[in-house]
């Protein structure tokens, strides 16, 4: 994934976190804020009740390896919570689940040929 296409501002996060809806899905909360123009971006919010610093930033490598298999639509900012749950899933669990839950909020536009 692009550094161009993650969120890391706190007010970014703020914002989209307080202005928009909420989605549920297995060990994720995500939020989704459509804009105007513009590329779509991705923001992690991995807790320190997943672990330690290590463990936090495994999960979100992992979180960006599975959004790089992918192609999104233009014109949104998403960020994605973790849950504690994520611990107990494997690397193609935690595929099977964001994706489903990014499909169903109508984001994917189809899998990068390999």
């Amino acid at each position: 994934m692009k550094k161009i296409n993650i969120l890391k501002k706190s007010n970014d996060f703020t914002r989209i976190i307080k202005n928009n809806r909420s989605f549920k899905y297995a060990d994720y909360i995500i939020y989704v804020e459509k804009k105007e123009s513009g590329v779509y971006n991705f923001g992690f919010s991995v807790g320190k009740k997943i672990g330690n610093a290590v463990t936090r930033n495994k999960v979100k490598r992992q979180l960006k390896n599975i959004l790089d298999k992918y192609q999104f639509k233009n014109n949104f900012n998403c960020v994605i919570i973790v849950g504690k749950g994520i611990l107990n899933r494997s690397f193609n669990e935690k595929e099977i689940n964001l994706i489903n839950a990014l499909r169903k909020l109508n984001l994917i536009k189809e899998k990068k040929d390999e």
